[in-house]
Parts: structure tokens; C-alpha cells; sequence
């Protein structure tokens, strides 16, 4: 019997091992520094490789674009901006995304995997649930975005065309001063109405993807890459119309808003769908929406990718998965 029992929990331990080998099983073993820390290079990689793409997509959205700012095609976009103001305009904002986007992603995967995790013991008895996936990927966008919103509204205004301000901290100090702080969450509602959707049909597509290209929930890199890619495609498209009010409300568009009569400072969702409807019918809804794909599908990609390889990295150098696997390694029959 005593023999019985070691053979066992010998099988017990080489299969908990053979779980931490597996990449999708890693979150029930990875410290919460590892998902903040796989996220948060996630994040800063996913904002910086794709920087110029977003800042022809901030643009392409403006609803009263100057002349020399209209833009026909992403590439053309980038051409003309490079040739006529400069190398490296398509990264100004650039560095307030970095700044912001570390610890917004640190918080954002982490809370996505403590509570997928949890809602997925209670709906699916450990298994994978949409619901616990799109659930999770609302709560945590909630965080993110309570970082990123102000970073937003720099970036977005710091990207537009003809920007007035010198520098990050010029921007900065010039919003606070004329508008106050607030204007720096002035957008954070259309933001989460716009990405508590996004999120959640992003992560319920990746999942959906994973479950058909990675049943067995390995460490594959080009499933990462292809479902992120998709899930990013599939909730740009969904929600252009929304990121389309999310930019007027964060660049205050003067031309635009003095044709919609709007005087002051436009503020809230109902407002800014009905200025924009009123300024371009319902194309205007979706201005940029090519673009926005564009950004979107290597972004997630990226995001996905990297955030995969970094917690698998991270988990395997965990001295506690070392030790079971030496110990297993031990009790293994020889």
C-alpha cells in the first residue's frame, strides 16, 4: 500500500509538471509580478512598434481635417507626414504612450488572469468560458484605462496636425492651465464605452481562436500571433464609431466643432455622437476604420506574442516549478 501511494503522488507531481510545461496552464502557477511584468513589456513593445501607424489613424479621424492633413491611404499618410514635416513626426507622443502604457498593461493582464481564472473555476469548473473571458477583459479594462485616458489625451493632441504645443510637458501644462484637469478624463467615459466592448469581444476571440489553432493550450508562438491578430481586427472594426467620438473629445477639434455650432468644450458620449453624426452623417462614424484595423492586427499580435513568451520565461526560471520538477524527476522510476 505505501508503495501504492508513492507511485501516486510520483504521478501526481510529473503531471503537475508536465501542467507547468504547458503554456496556457501557466496562469494557475505564475505570480501576480510575473503577469504584471509580462504585461507590462507587452504593452510598452505593442504602443511603440506600431506609434506612427496610430498617429495616421488619430488623424485620419479628424472630422474637419486642414488640406495638406487629408490622407487617402495609411502608407501615403506616412509619406507625406515624413516629407513634410519631418522624420520623426509620426512618433511625437511617443513617449507619454511608453510612460503610460508600462503600468496601465502591468495592471490590465494581471487583473484579466486573477479573474478569469476565478470566474472560470465557478462557471466552467476550471475550463475555459467566454463569459469569465469577456467579464475578466471588461474589469480589467476599467484600470487600464483609468492610466492610459490621461496619456490619451496628450498623445492624441500631440499627434494631430499643426499641433500648438513644444513638448510633452508644454502640452501637459497648457491642458491643465486652460482647461483644468478634468479635460485629462473629459473622454474616460467614451473610453470605457468604447473599450469595455472592445476588450471583451478581444478577449473572447482570442480564446475562441486558441481553442481551435491550440487545443492542447501550448507554448505556440504563431497561434498567439494569428489569434491576436484576429481578436484585434474583429474589435477595431466593431468599435471604430466609438474611437471616432473618443478622439474628438480628446483633441476638441476647433474647426470642427465651431461648423457644429458647439461652443466651450465638448464633453460626454451622447454629445459627441450627435456632433459627429451631424458633421458627416453615419461615414463619419467610421473615419479611419482602415487605419484602425491596420494598427490594431500587429498590435494585438504583438501584444499576445510577447506577453505569451515573457510569462512562459518568467514561469520556467520560478524556483518553486524547478523544485517539483526535480522532485518528480526523483521519484520518477528509472
Amino acid at each position: 500500500m505505501e508503495l501504492r501511494t508513492e507511485t501516486v503522488l510520483a504521478s501526481l507531481e510529473m503531471s503537475e509538471v508536465k501542467s507547468d510545461e504547458d503554456y496556457e496552464s501557466l496562469p494557475a502557477h505564475a505570480s501576480l509580478c510575473t503577469h504584471m511584468t509580462a504585461g507590462a513589456v507587452a504593452g510598452v513593445l505593442e504602443h511603440t512598434v506600431m506609434y506612427p501607424v496610430d498617429s495616421v489613424k488619430t488623424r485620419m479621424q479628424s472630422l474637419q481635417p486642414d488640406p495638406k492633413a487629408q490622407y487617402r491611404s495609411v502608407y501615403g499618410a506616412l509619406k507625406r507626414i515624413v516629407q513634410t514635416e519631418g522624420l520623426l513626426r509620426p512618433l511625437r507622443g511617443l513617449n507619454i504612450t511608453v510612460l503610460g502604457a508600462g503600468p496601465a498593461h502591468a495592471l490590465y493582464f494581471a487583473c484579466y488572469e486573477r479573474i478569469k481564472r476565478s470566474l472560470s473555476d465557478v462557471i466552467q469548473n476550471g475550463g475555459n468560458s467566454h463569459i469569465a473571458n469577456g467579464v475578466a477583459g471588461s474589469v480589467a479594462t476599467v484600470l487600464h484605462d483609468a492610466i492610459m485616458n490621461p496619456a490619451e489625451v496628450v498623445k492624441q493632441r500631440m499627434q494631430m496636425y499643426n499641433s500648438p504645443y513644444r513638448s510633452l510637458y508644454d502640452c501637459v501644462l497648457t491642458i491643465s492651465r486652460k482647461e483644468g484637469l478634468a479635460a485629462f478624463y473629459r473622454s474616460y467615459s467614451t473610453q470605457l464605452t468604447m473599450n469595455i466592448p472592445f476588450q471583451a469581444v478581444h478577449f473572447i476571440t482570442y480564446e475562441y481562436m486558441q481553442e481551435h489553432f491550440n487545443p492542447q493550450r501550448q507554448y505556440r508562438p504563431e497561434t498567439h500571433i494569428l489569434s491576436g491578430a484576429a481578436a484585434g481586427a474583429v474589435s477595431a472594426a466593431v468599435t471604430t464609431p466609438l474611437d471616432v467620438c473618443k478622439t474628438l473629445l480628446n483633441t476638441q477639434e476647433n474647426v470642427a466643432l465651431s461648423s457644429a455650432h458647439v461652443s466651450g468644450h465638448l464633453s460626454g458620449m451622447v454629445n459627441a455622437l450627435r456632433t459627429v453624426y451631424r458633421l458627416g452623417g453615419v461615414p463619419a462614424f467610421f473615419k479611419g476604420i482602415r487605419a484602425r484595423v491596420i494598427y490594431q492586427m500587429p498590435s494585438t499580435a504583438i501584444a499576445w506574442s510577447v506577453y505569451e513568451f515573457f510569462k512562459y520565461f518568467l514561469t520556467q526560471q520560478d524556483p518553486h516549478i524547478q523544485e517539483l520538477r526535480r522532485d518528480a524527476h526523483k521519484a520518477s522510476p528509472t
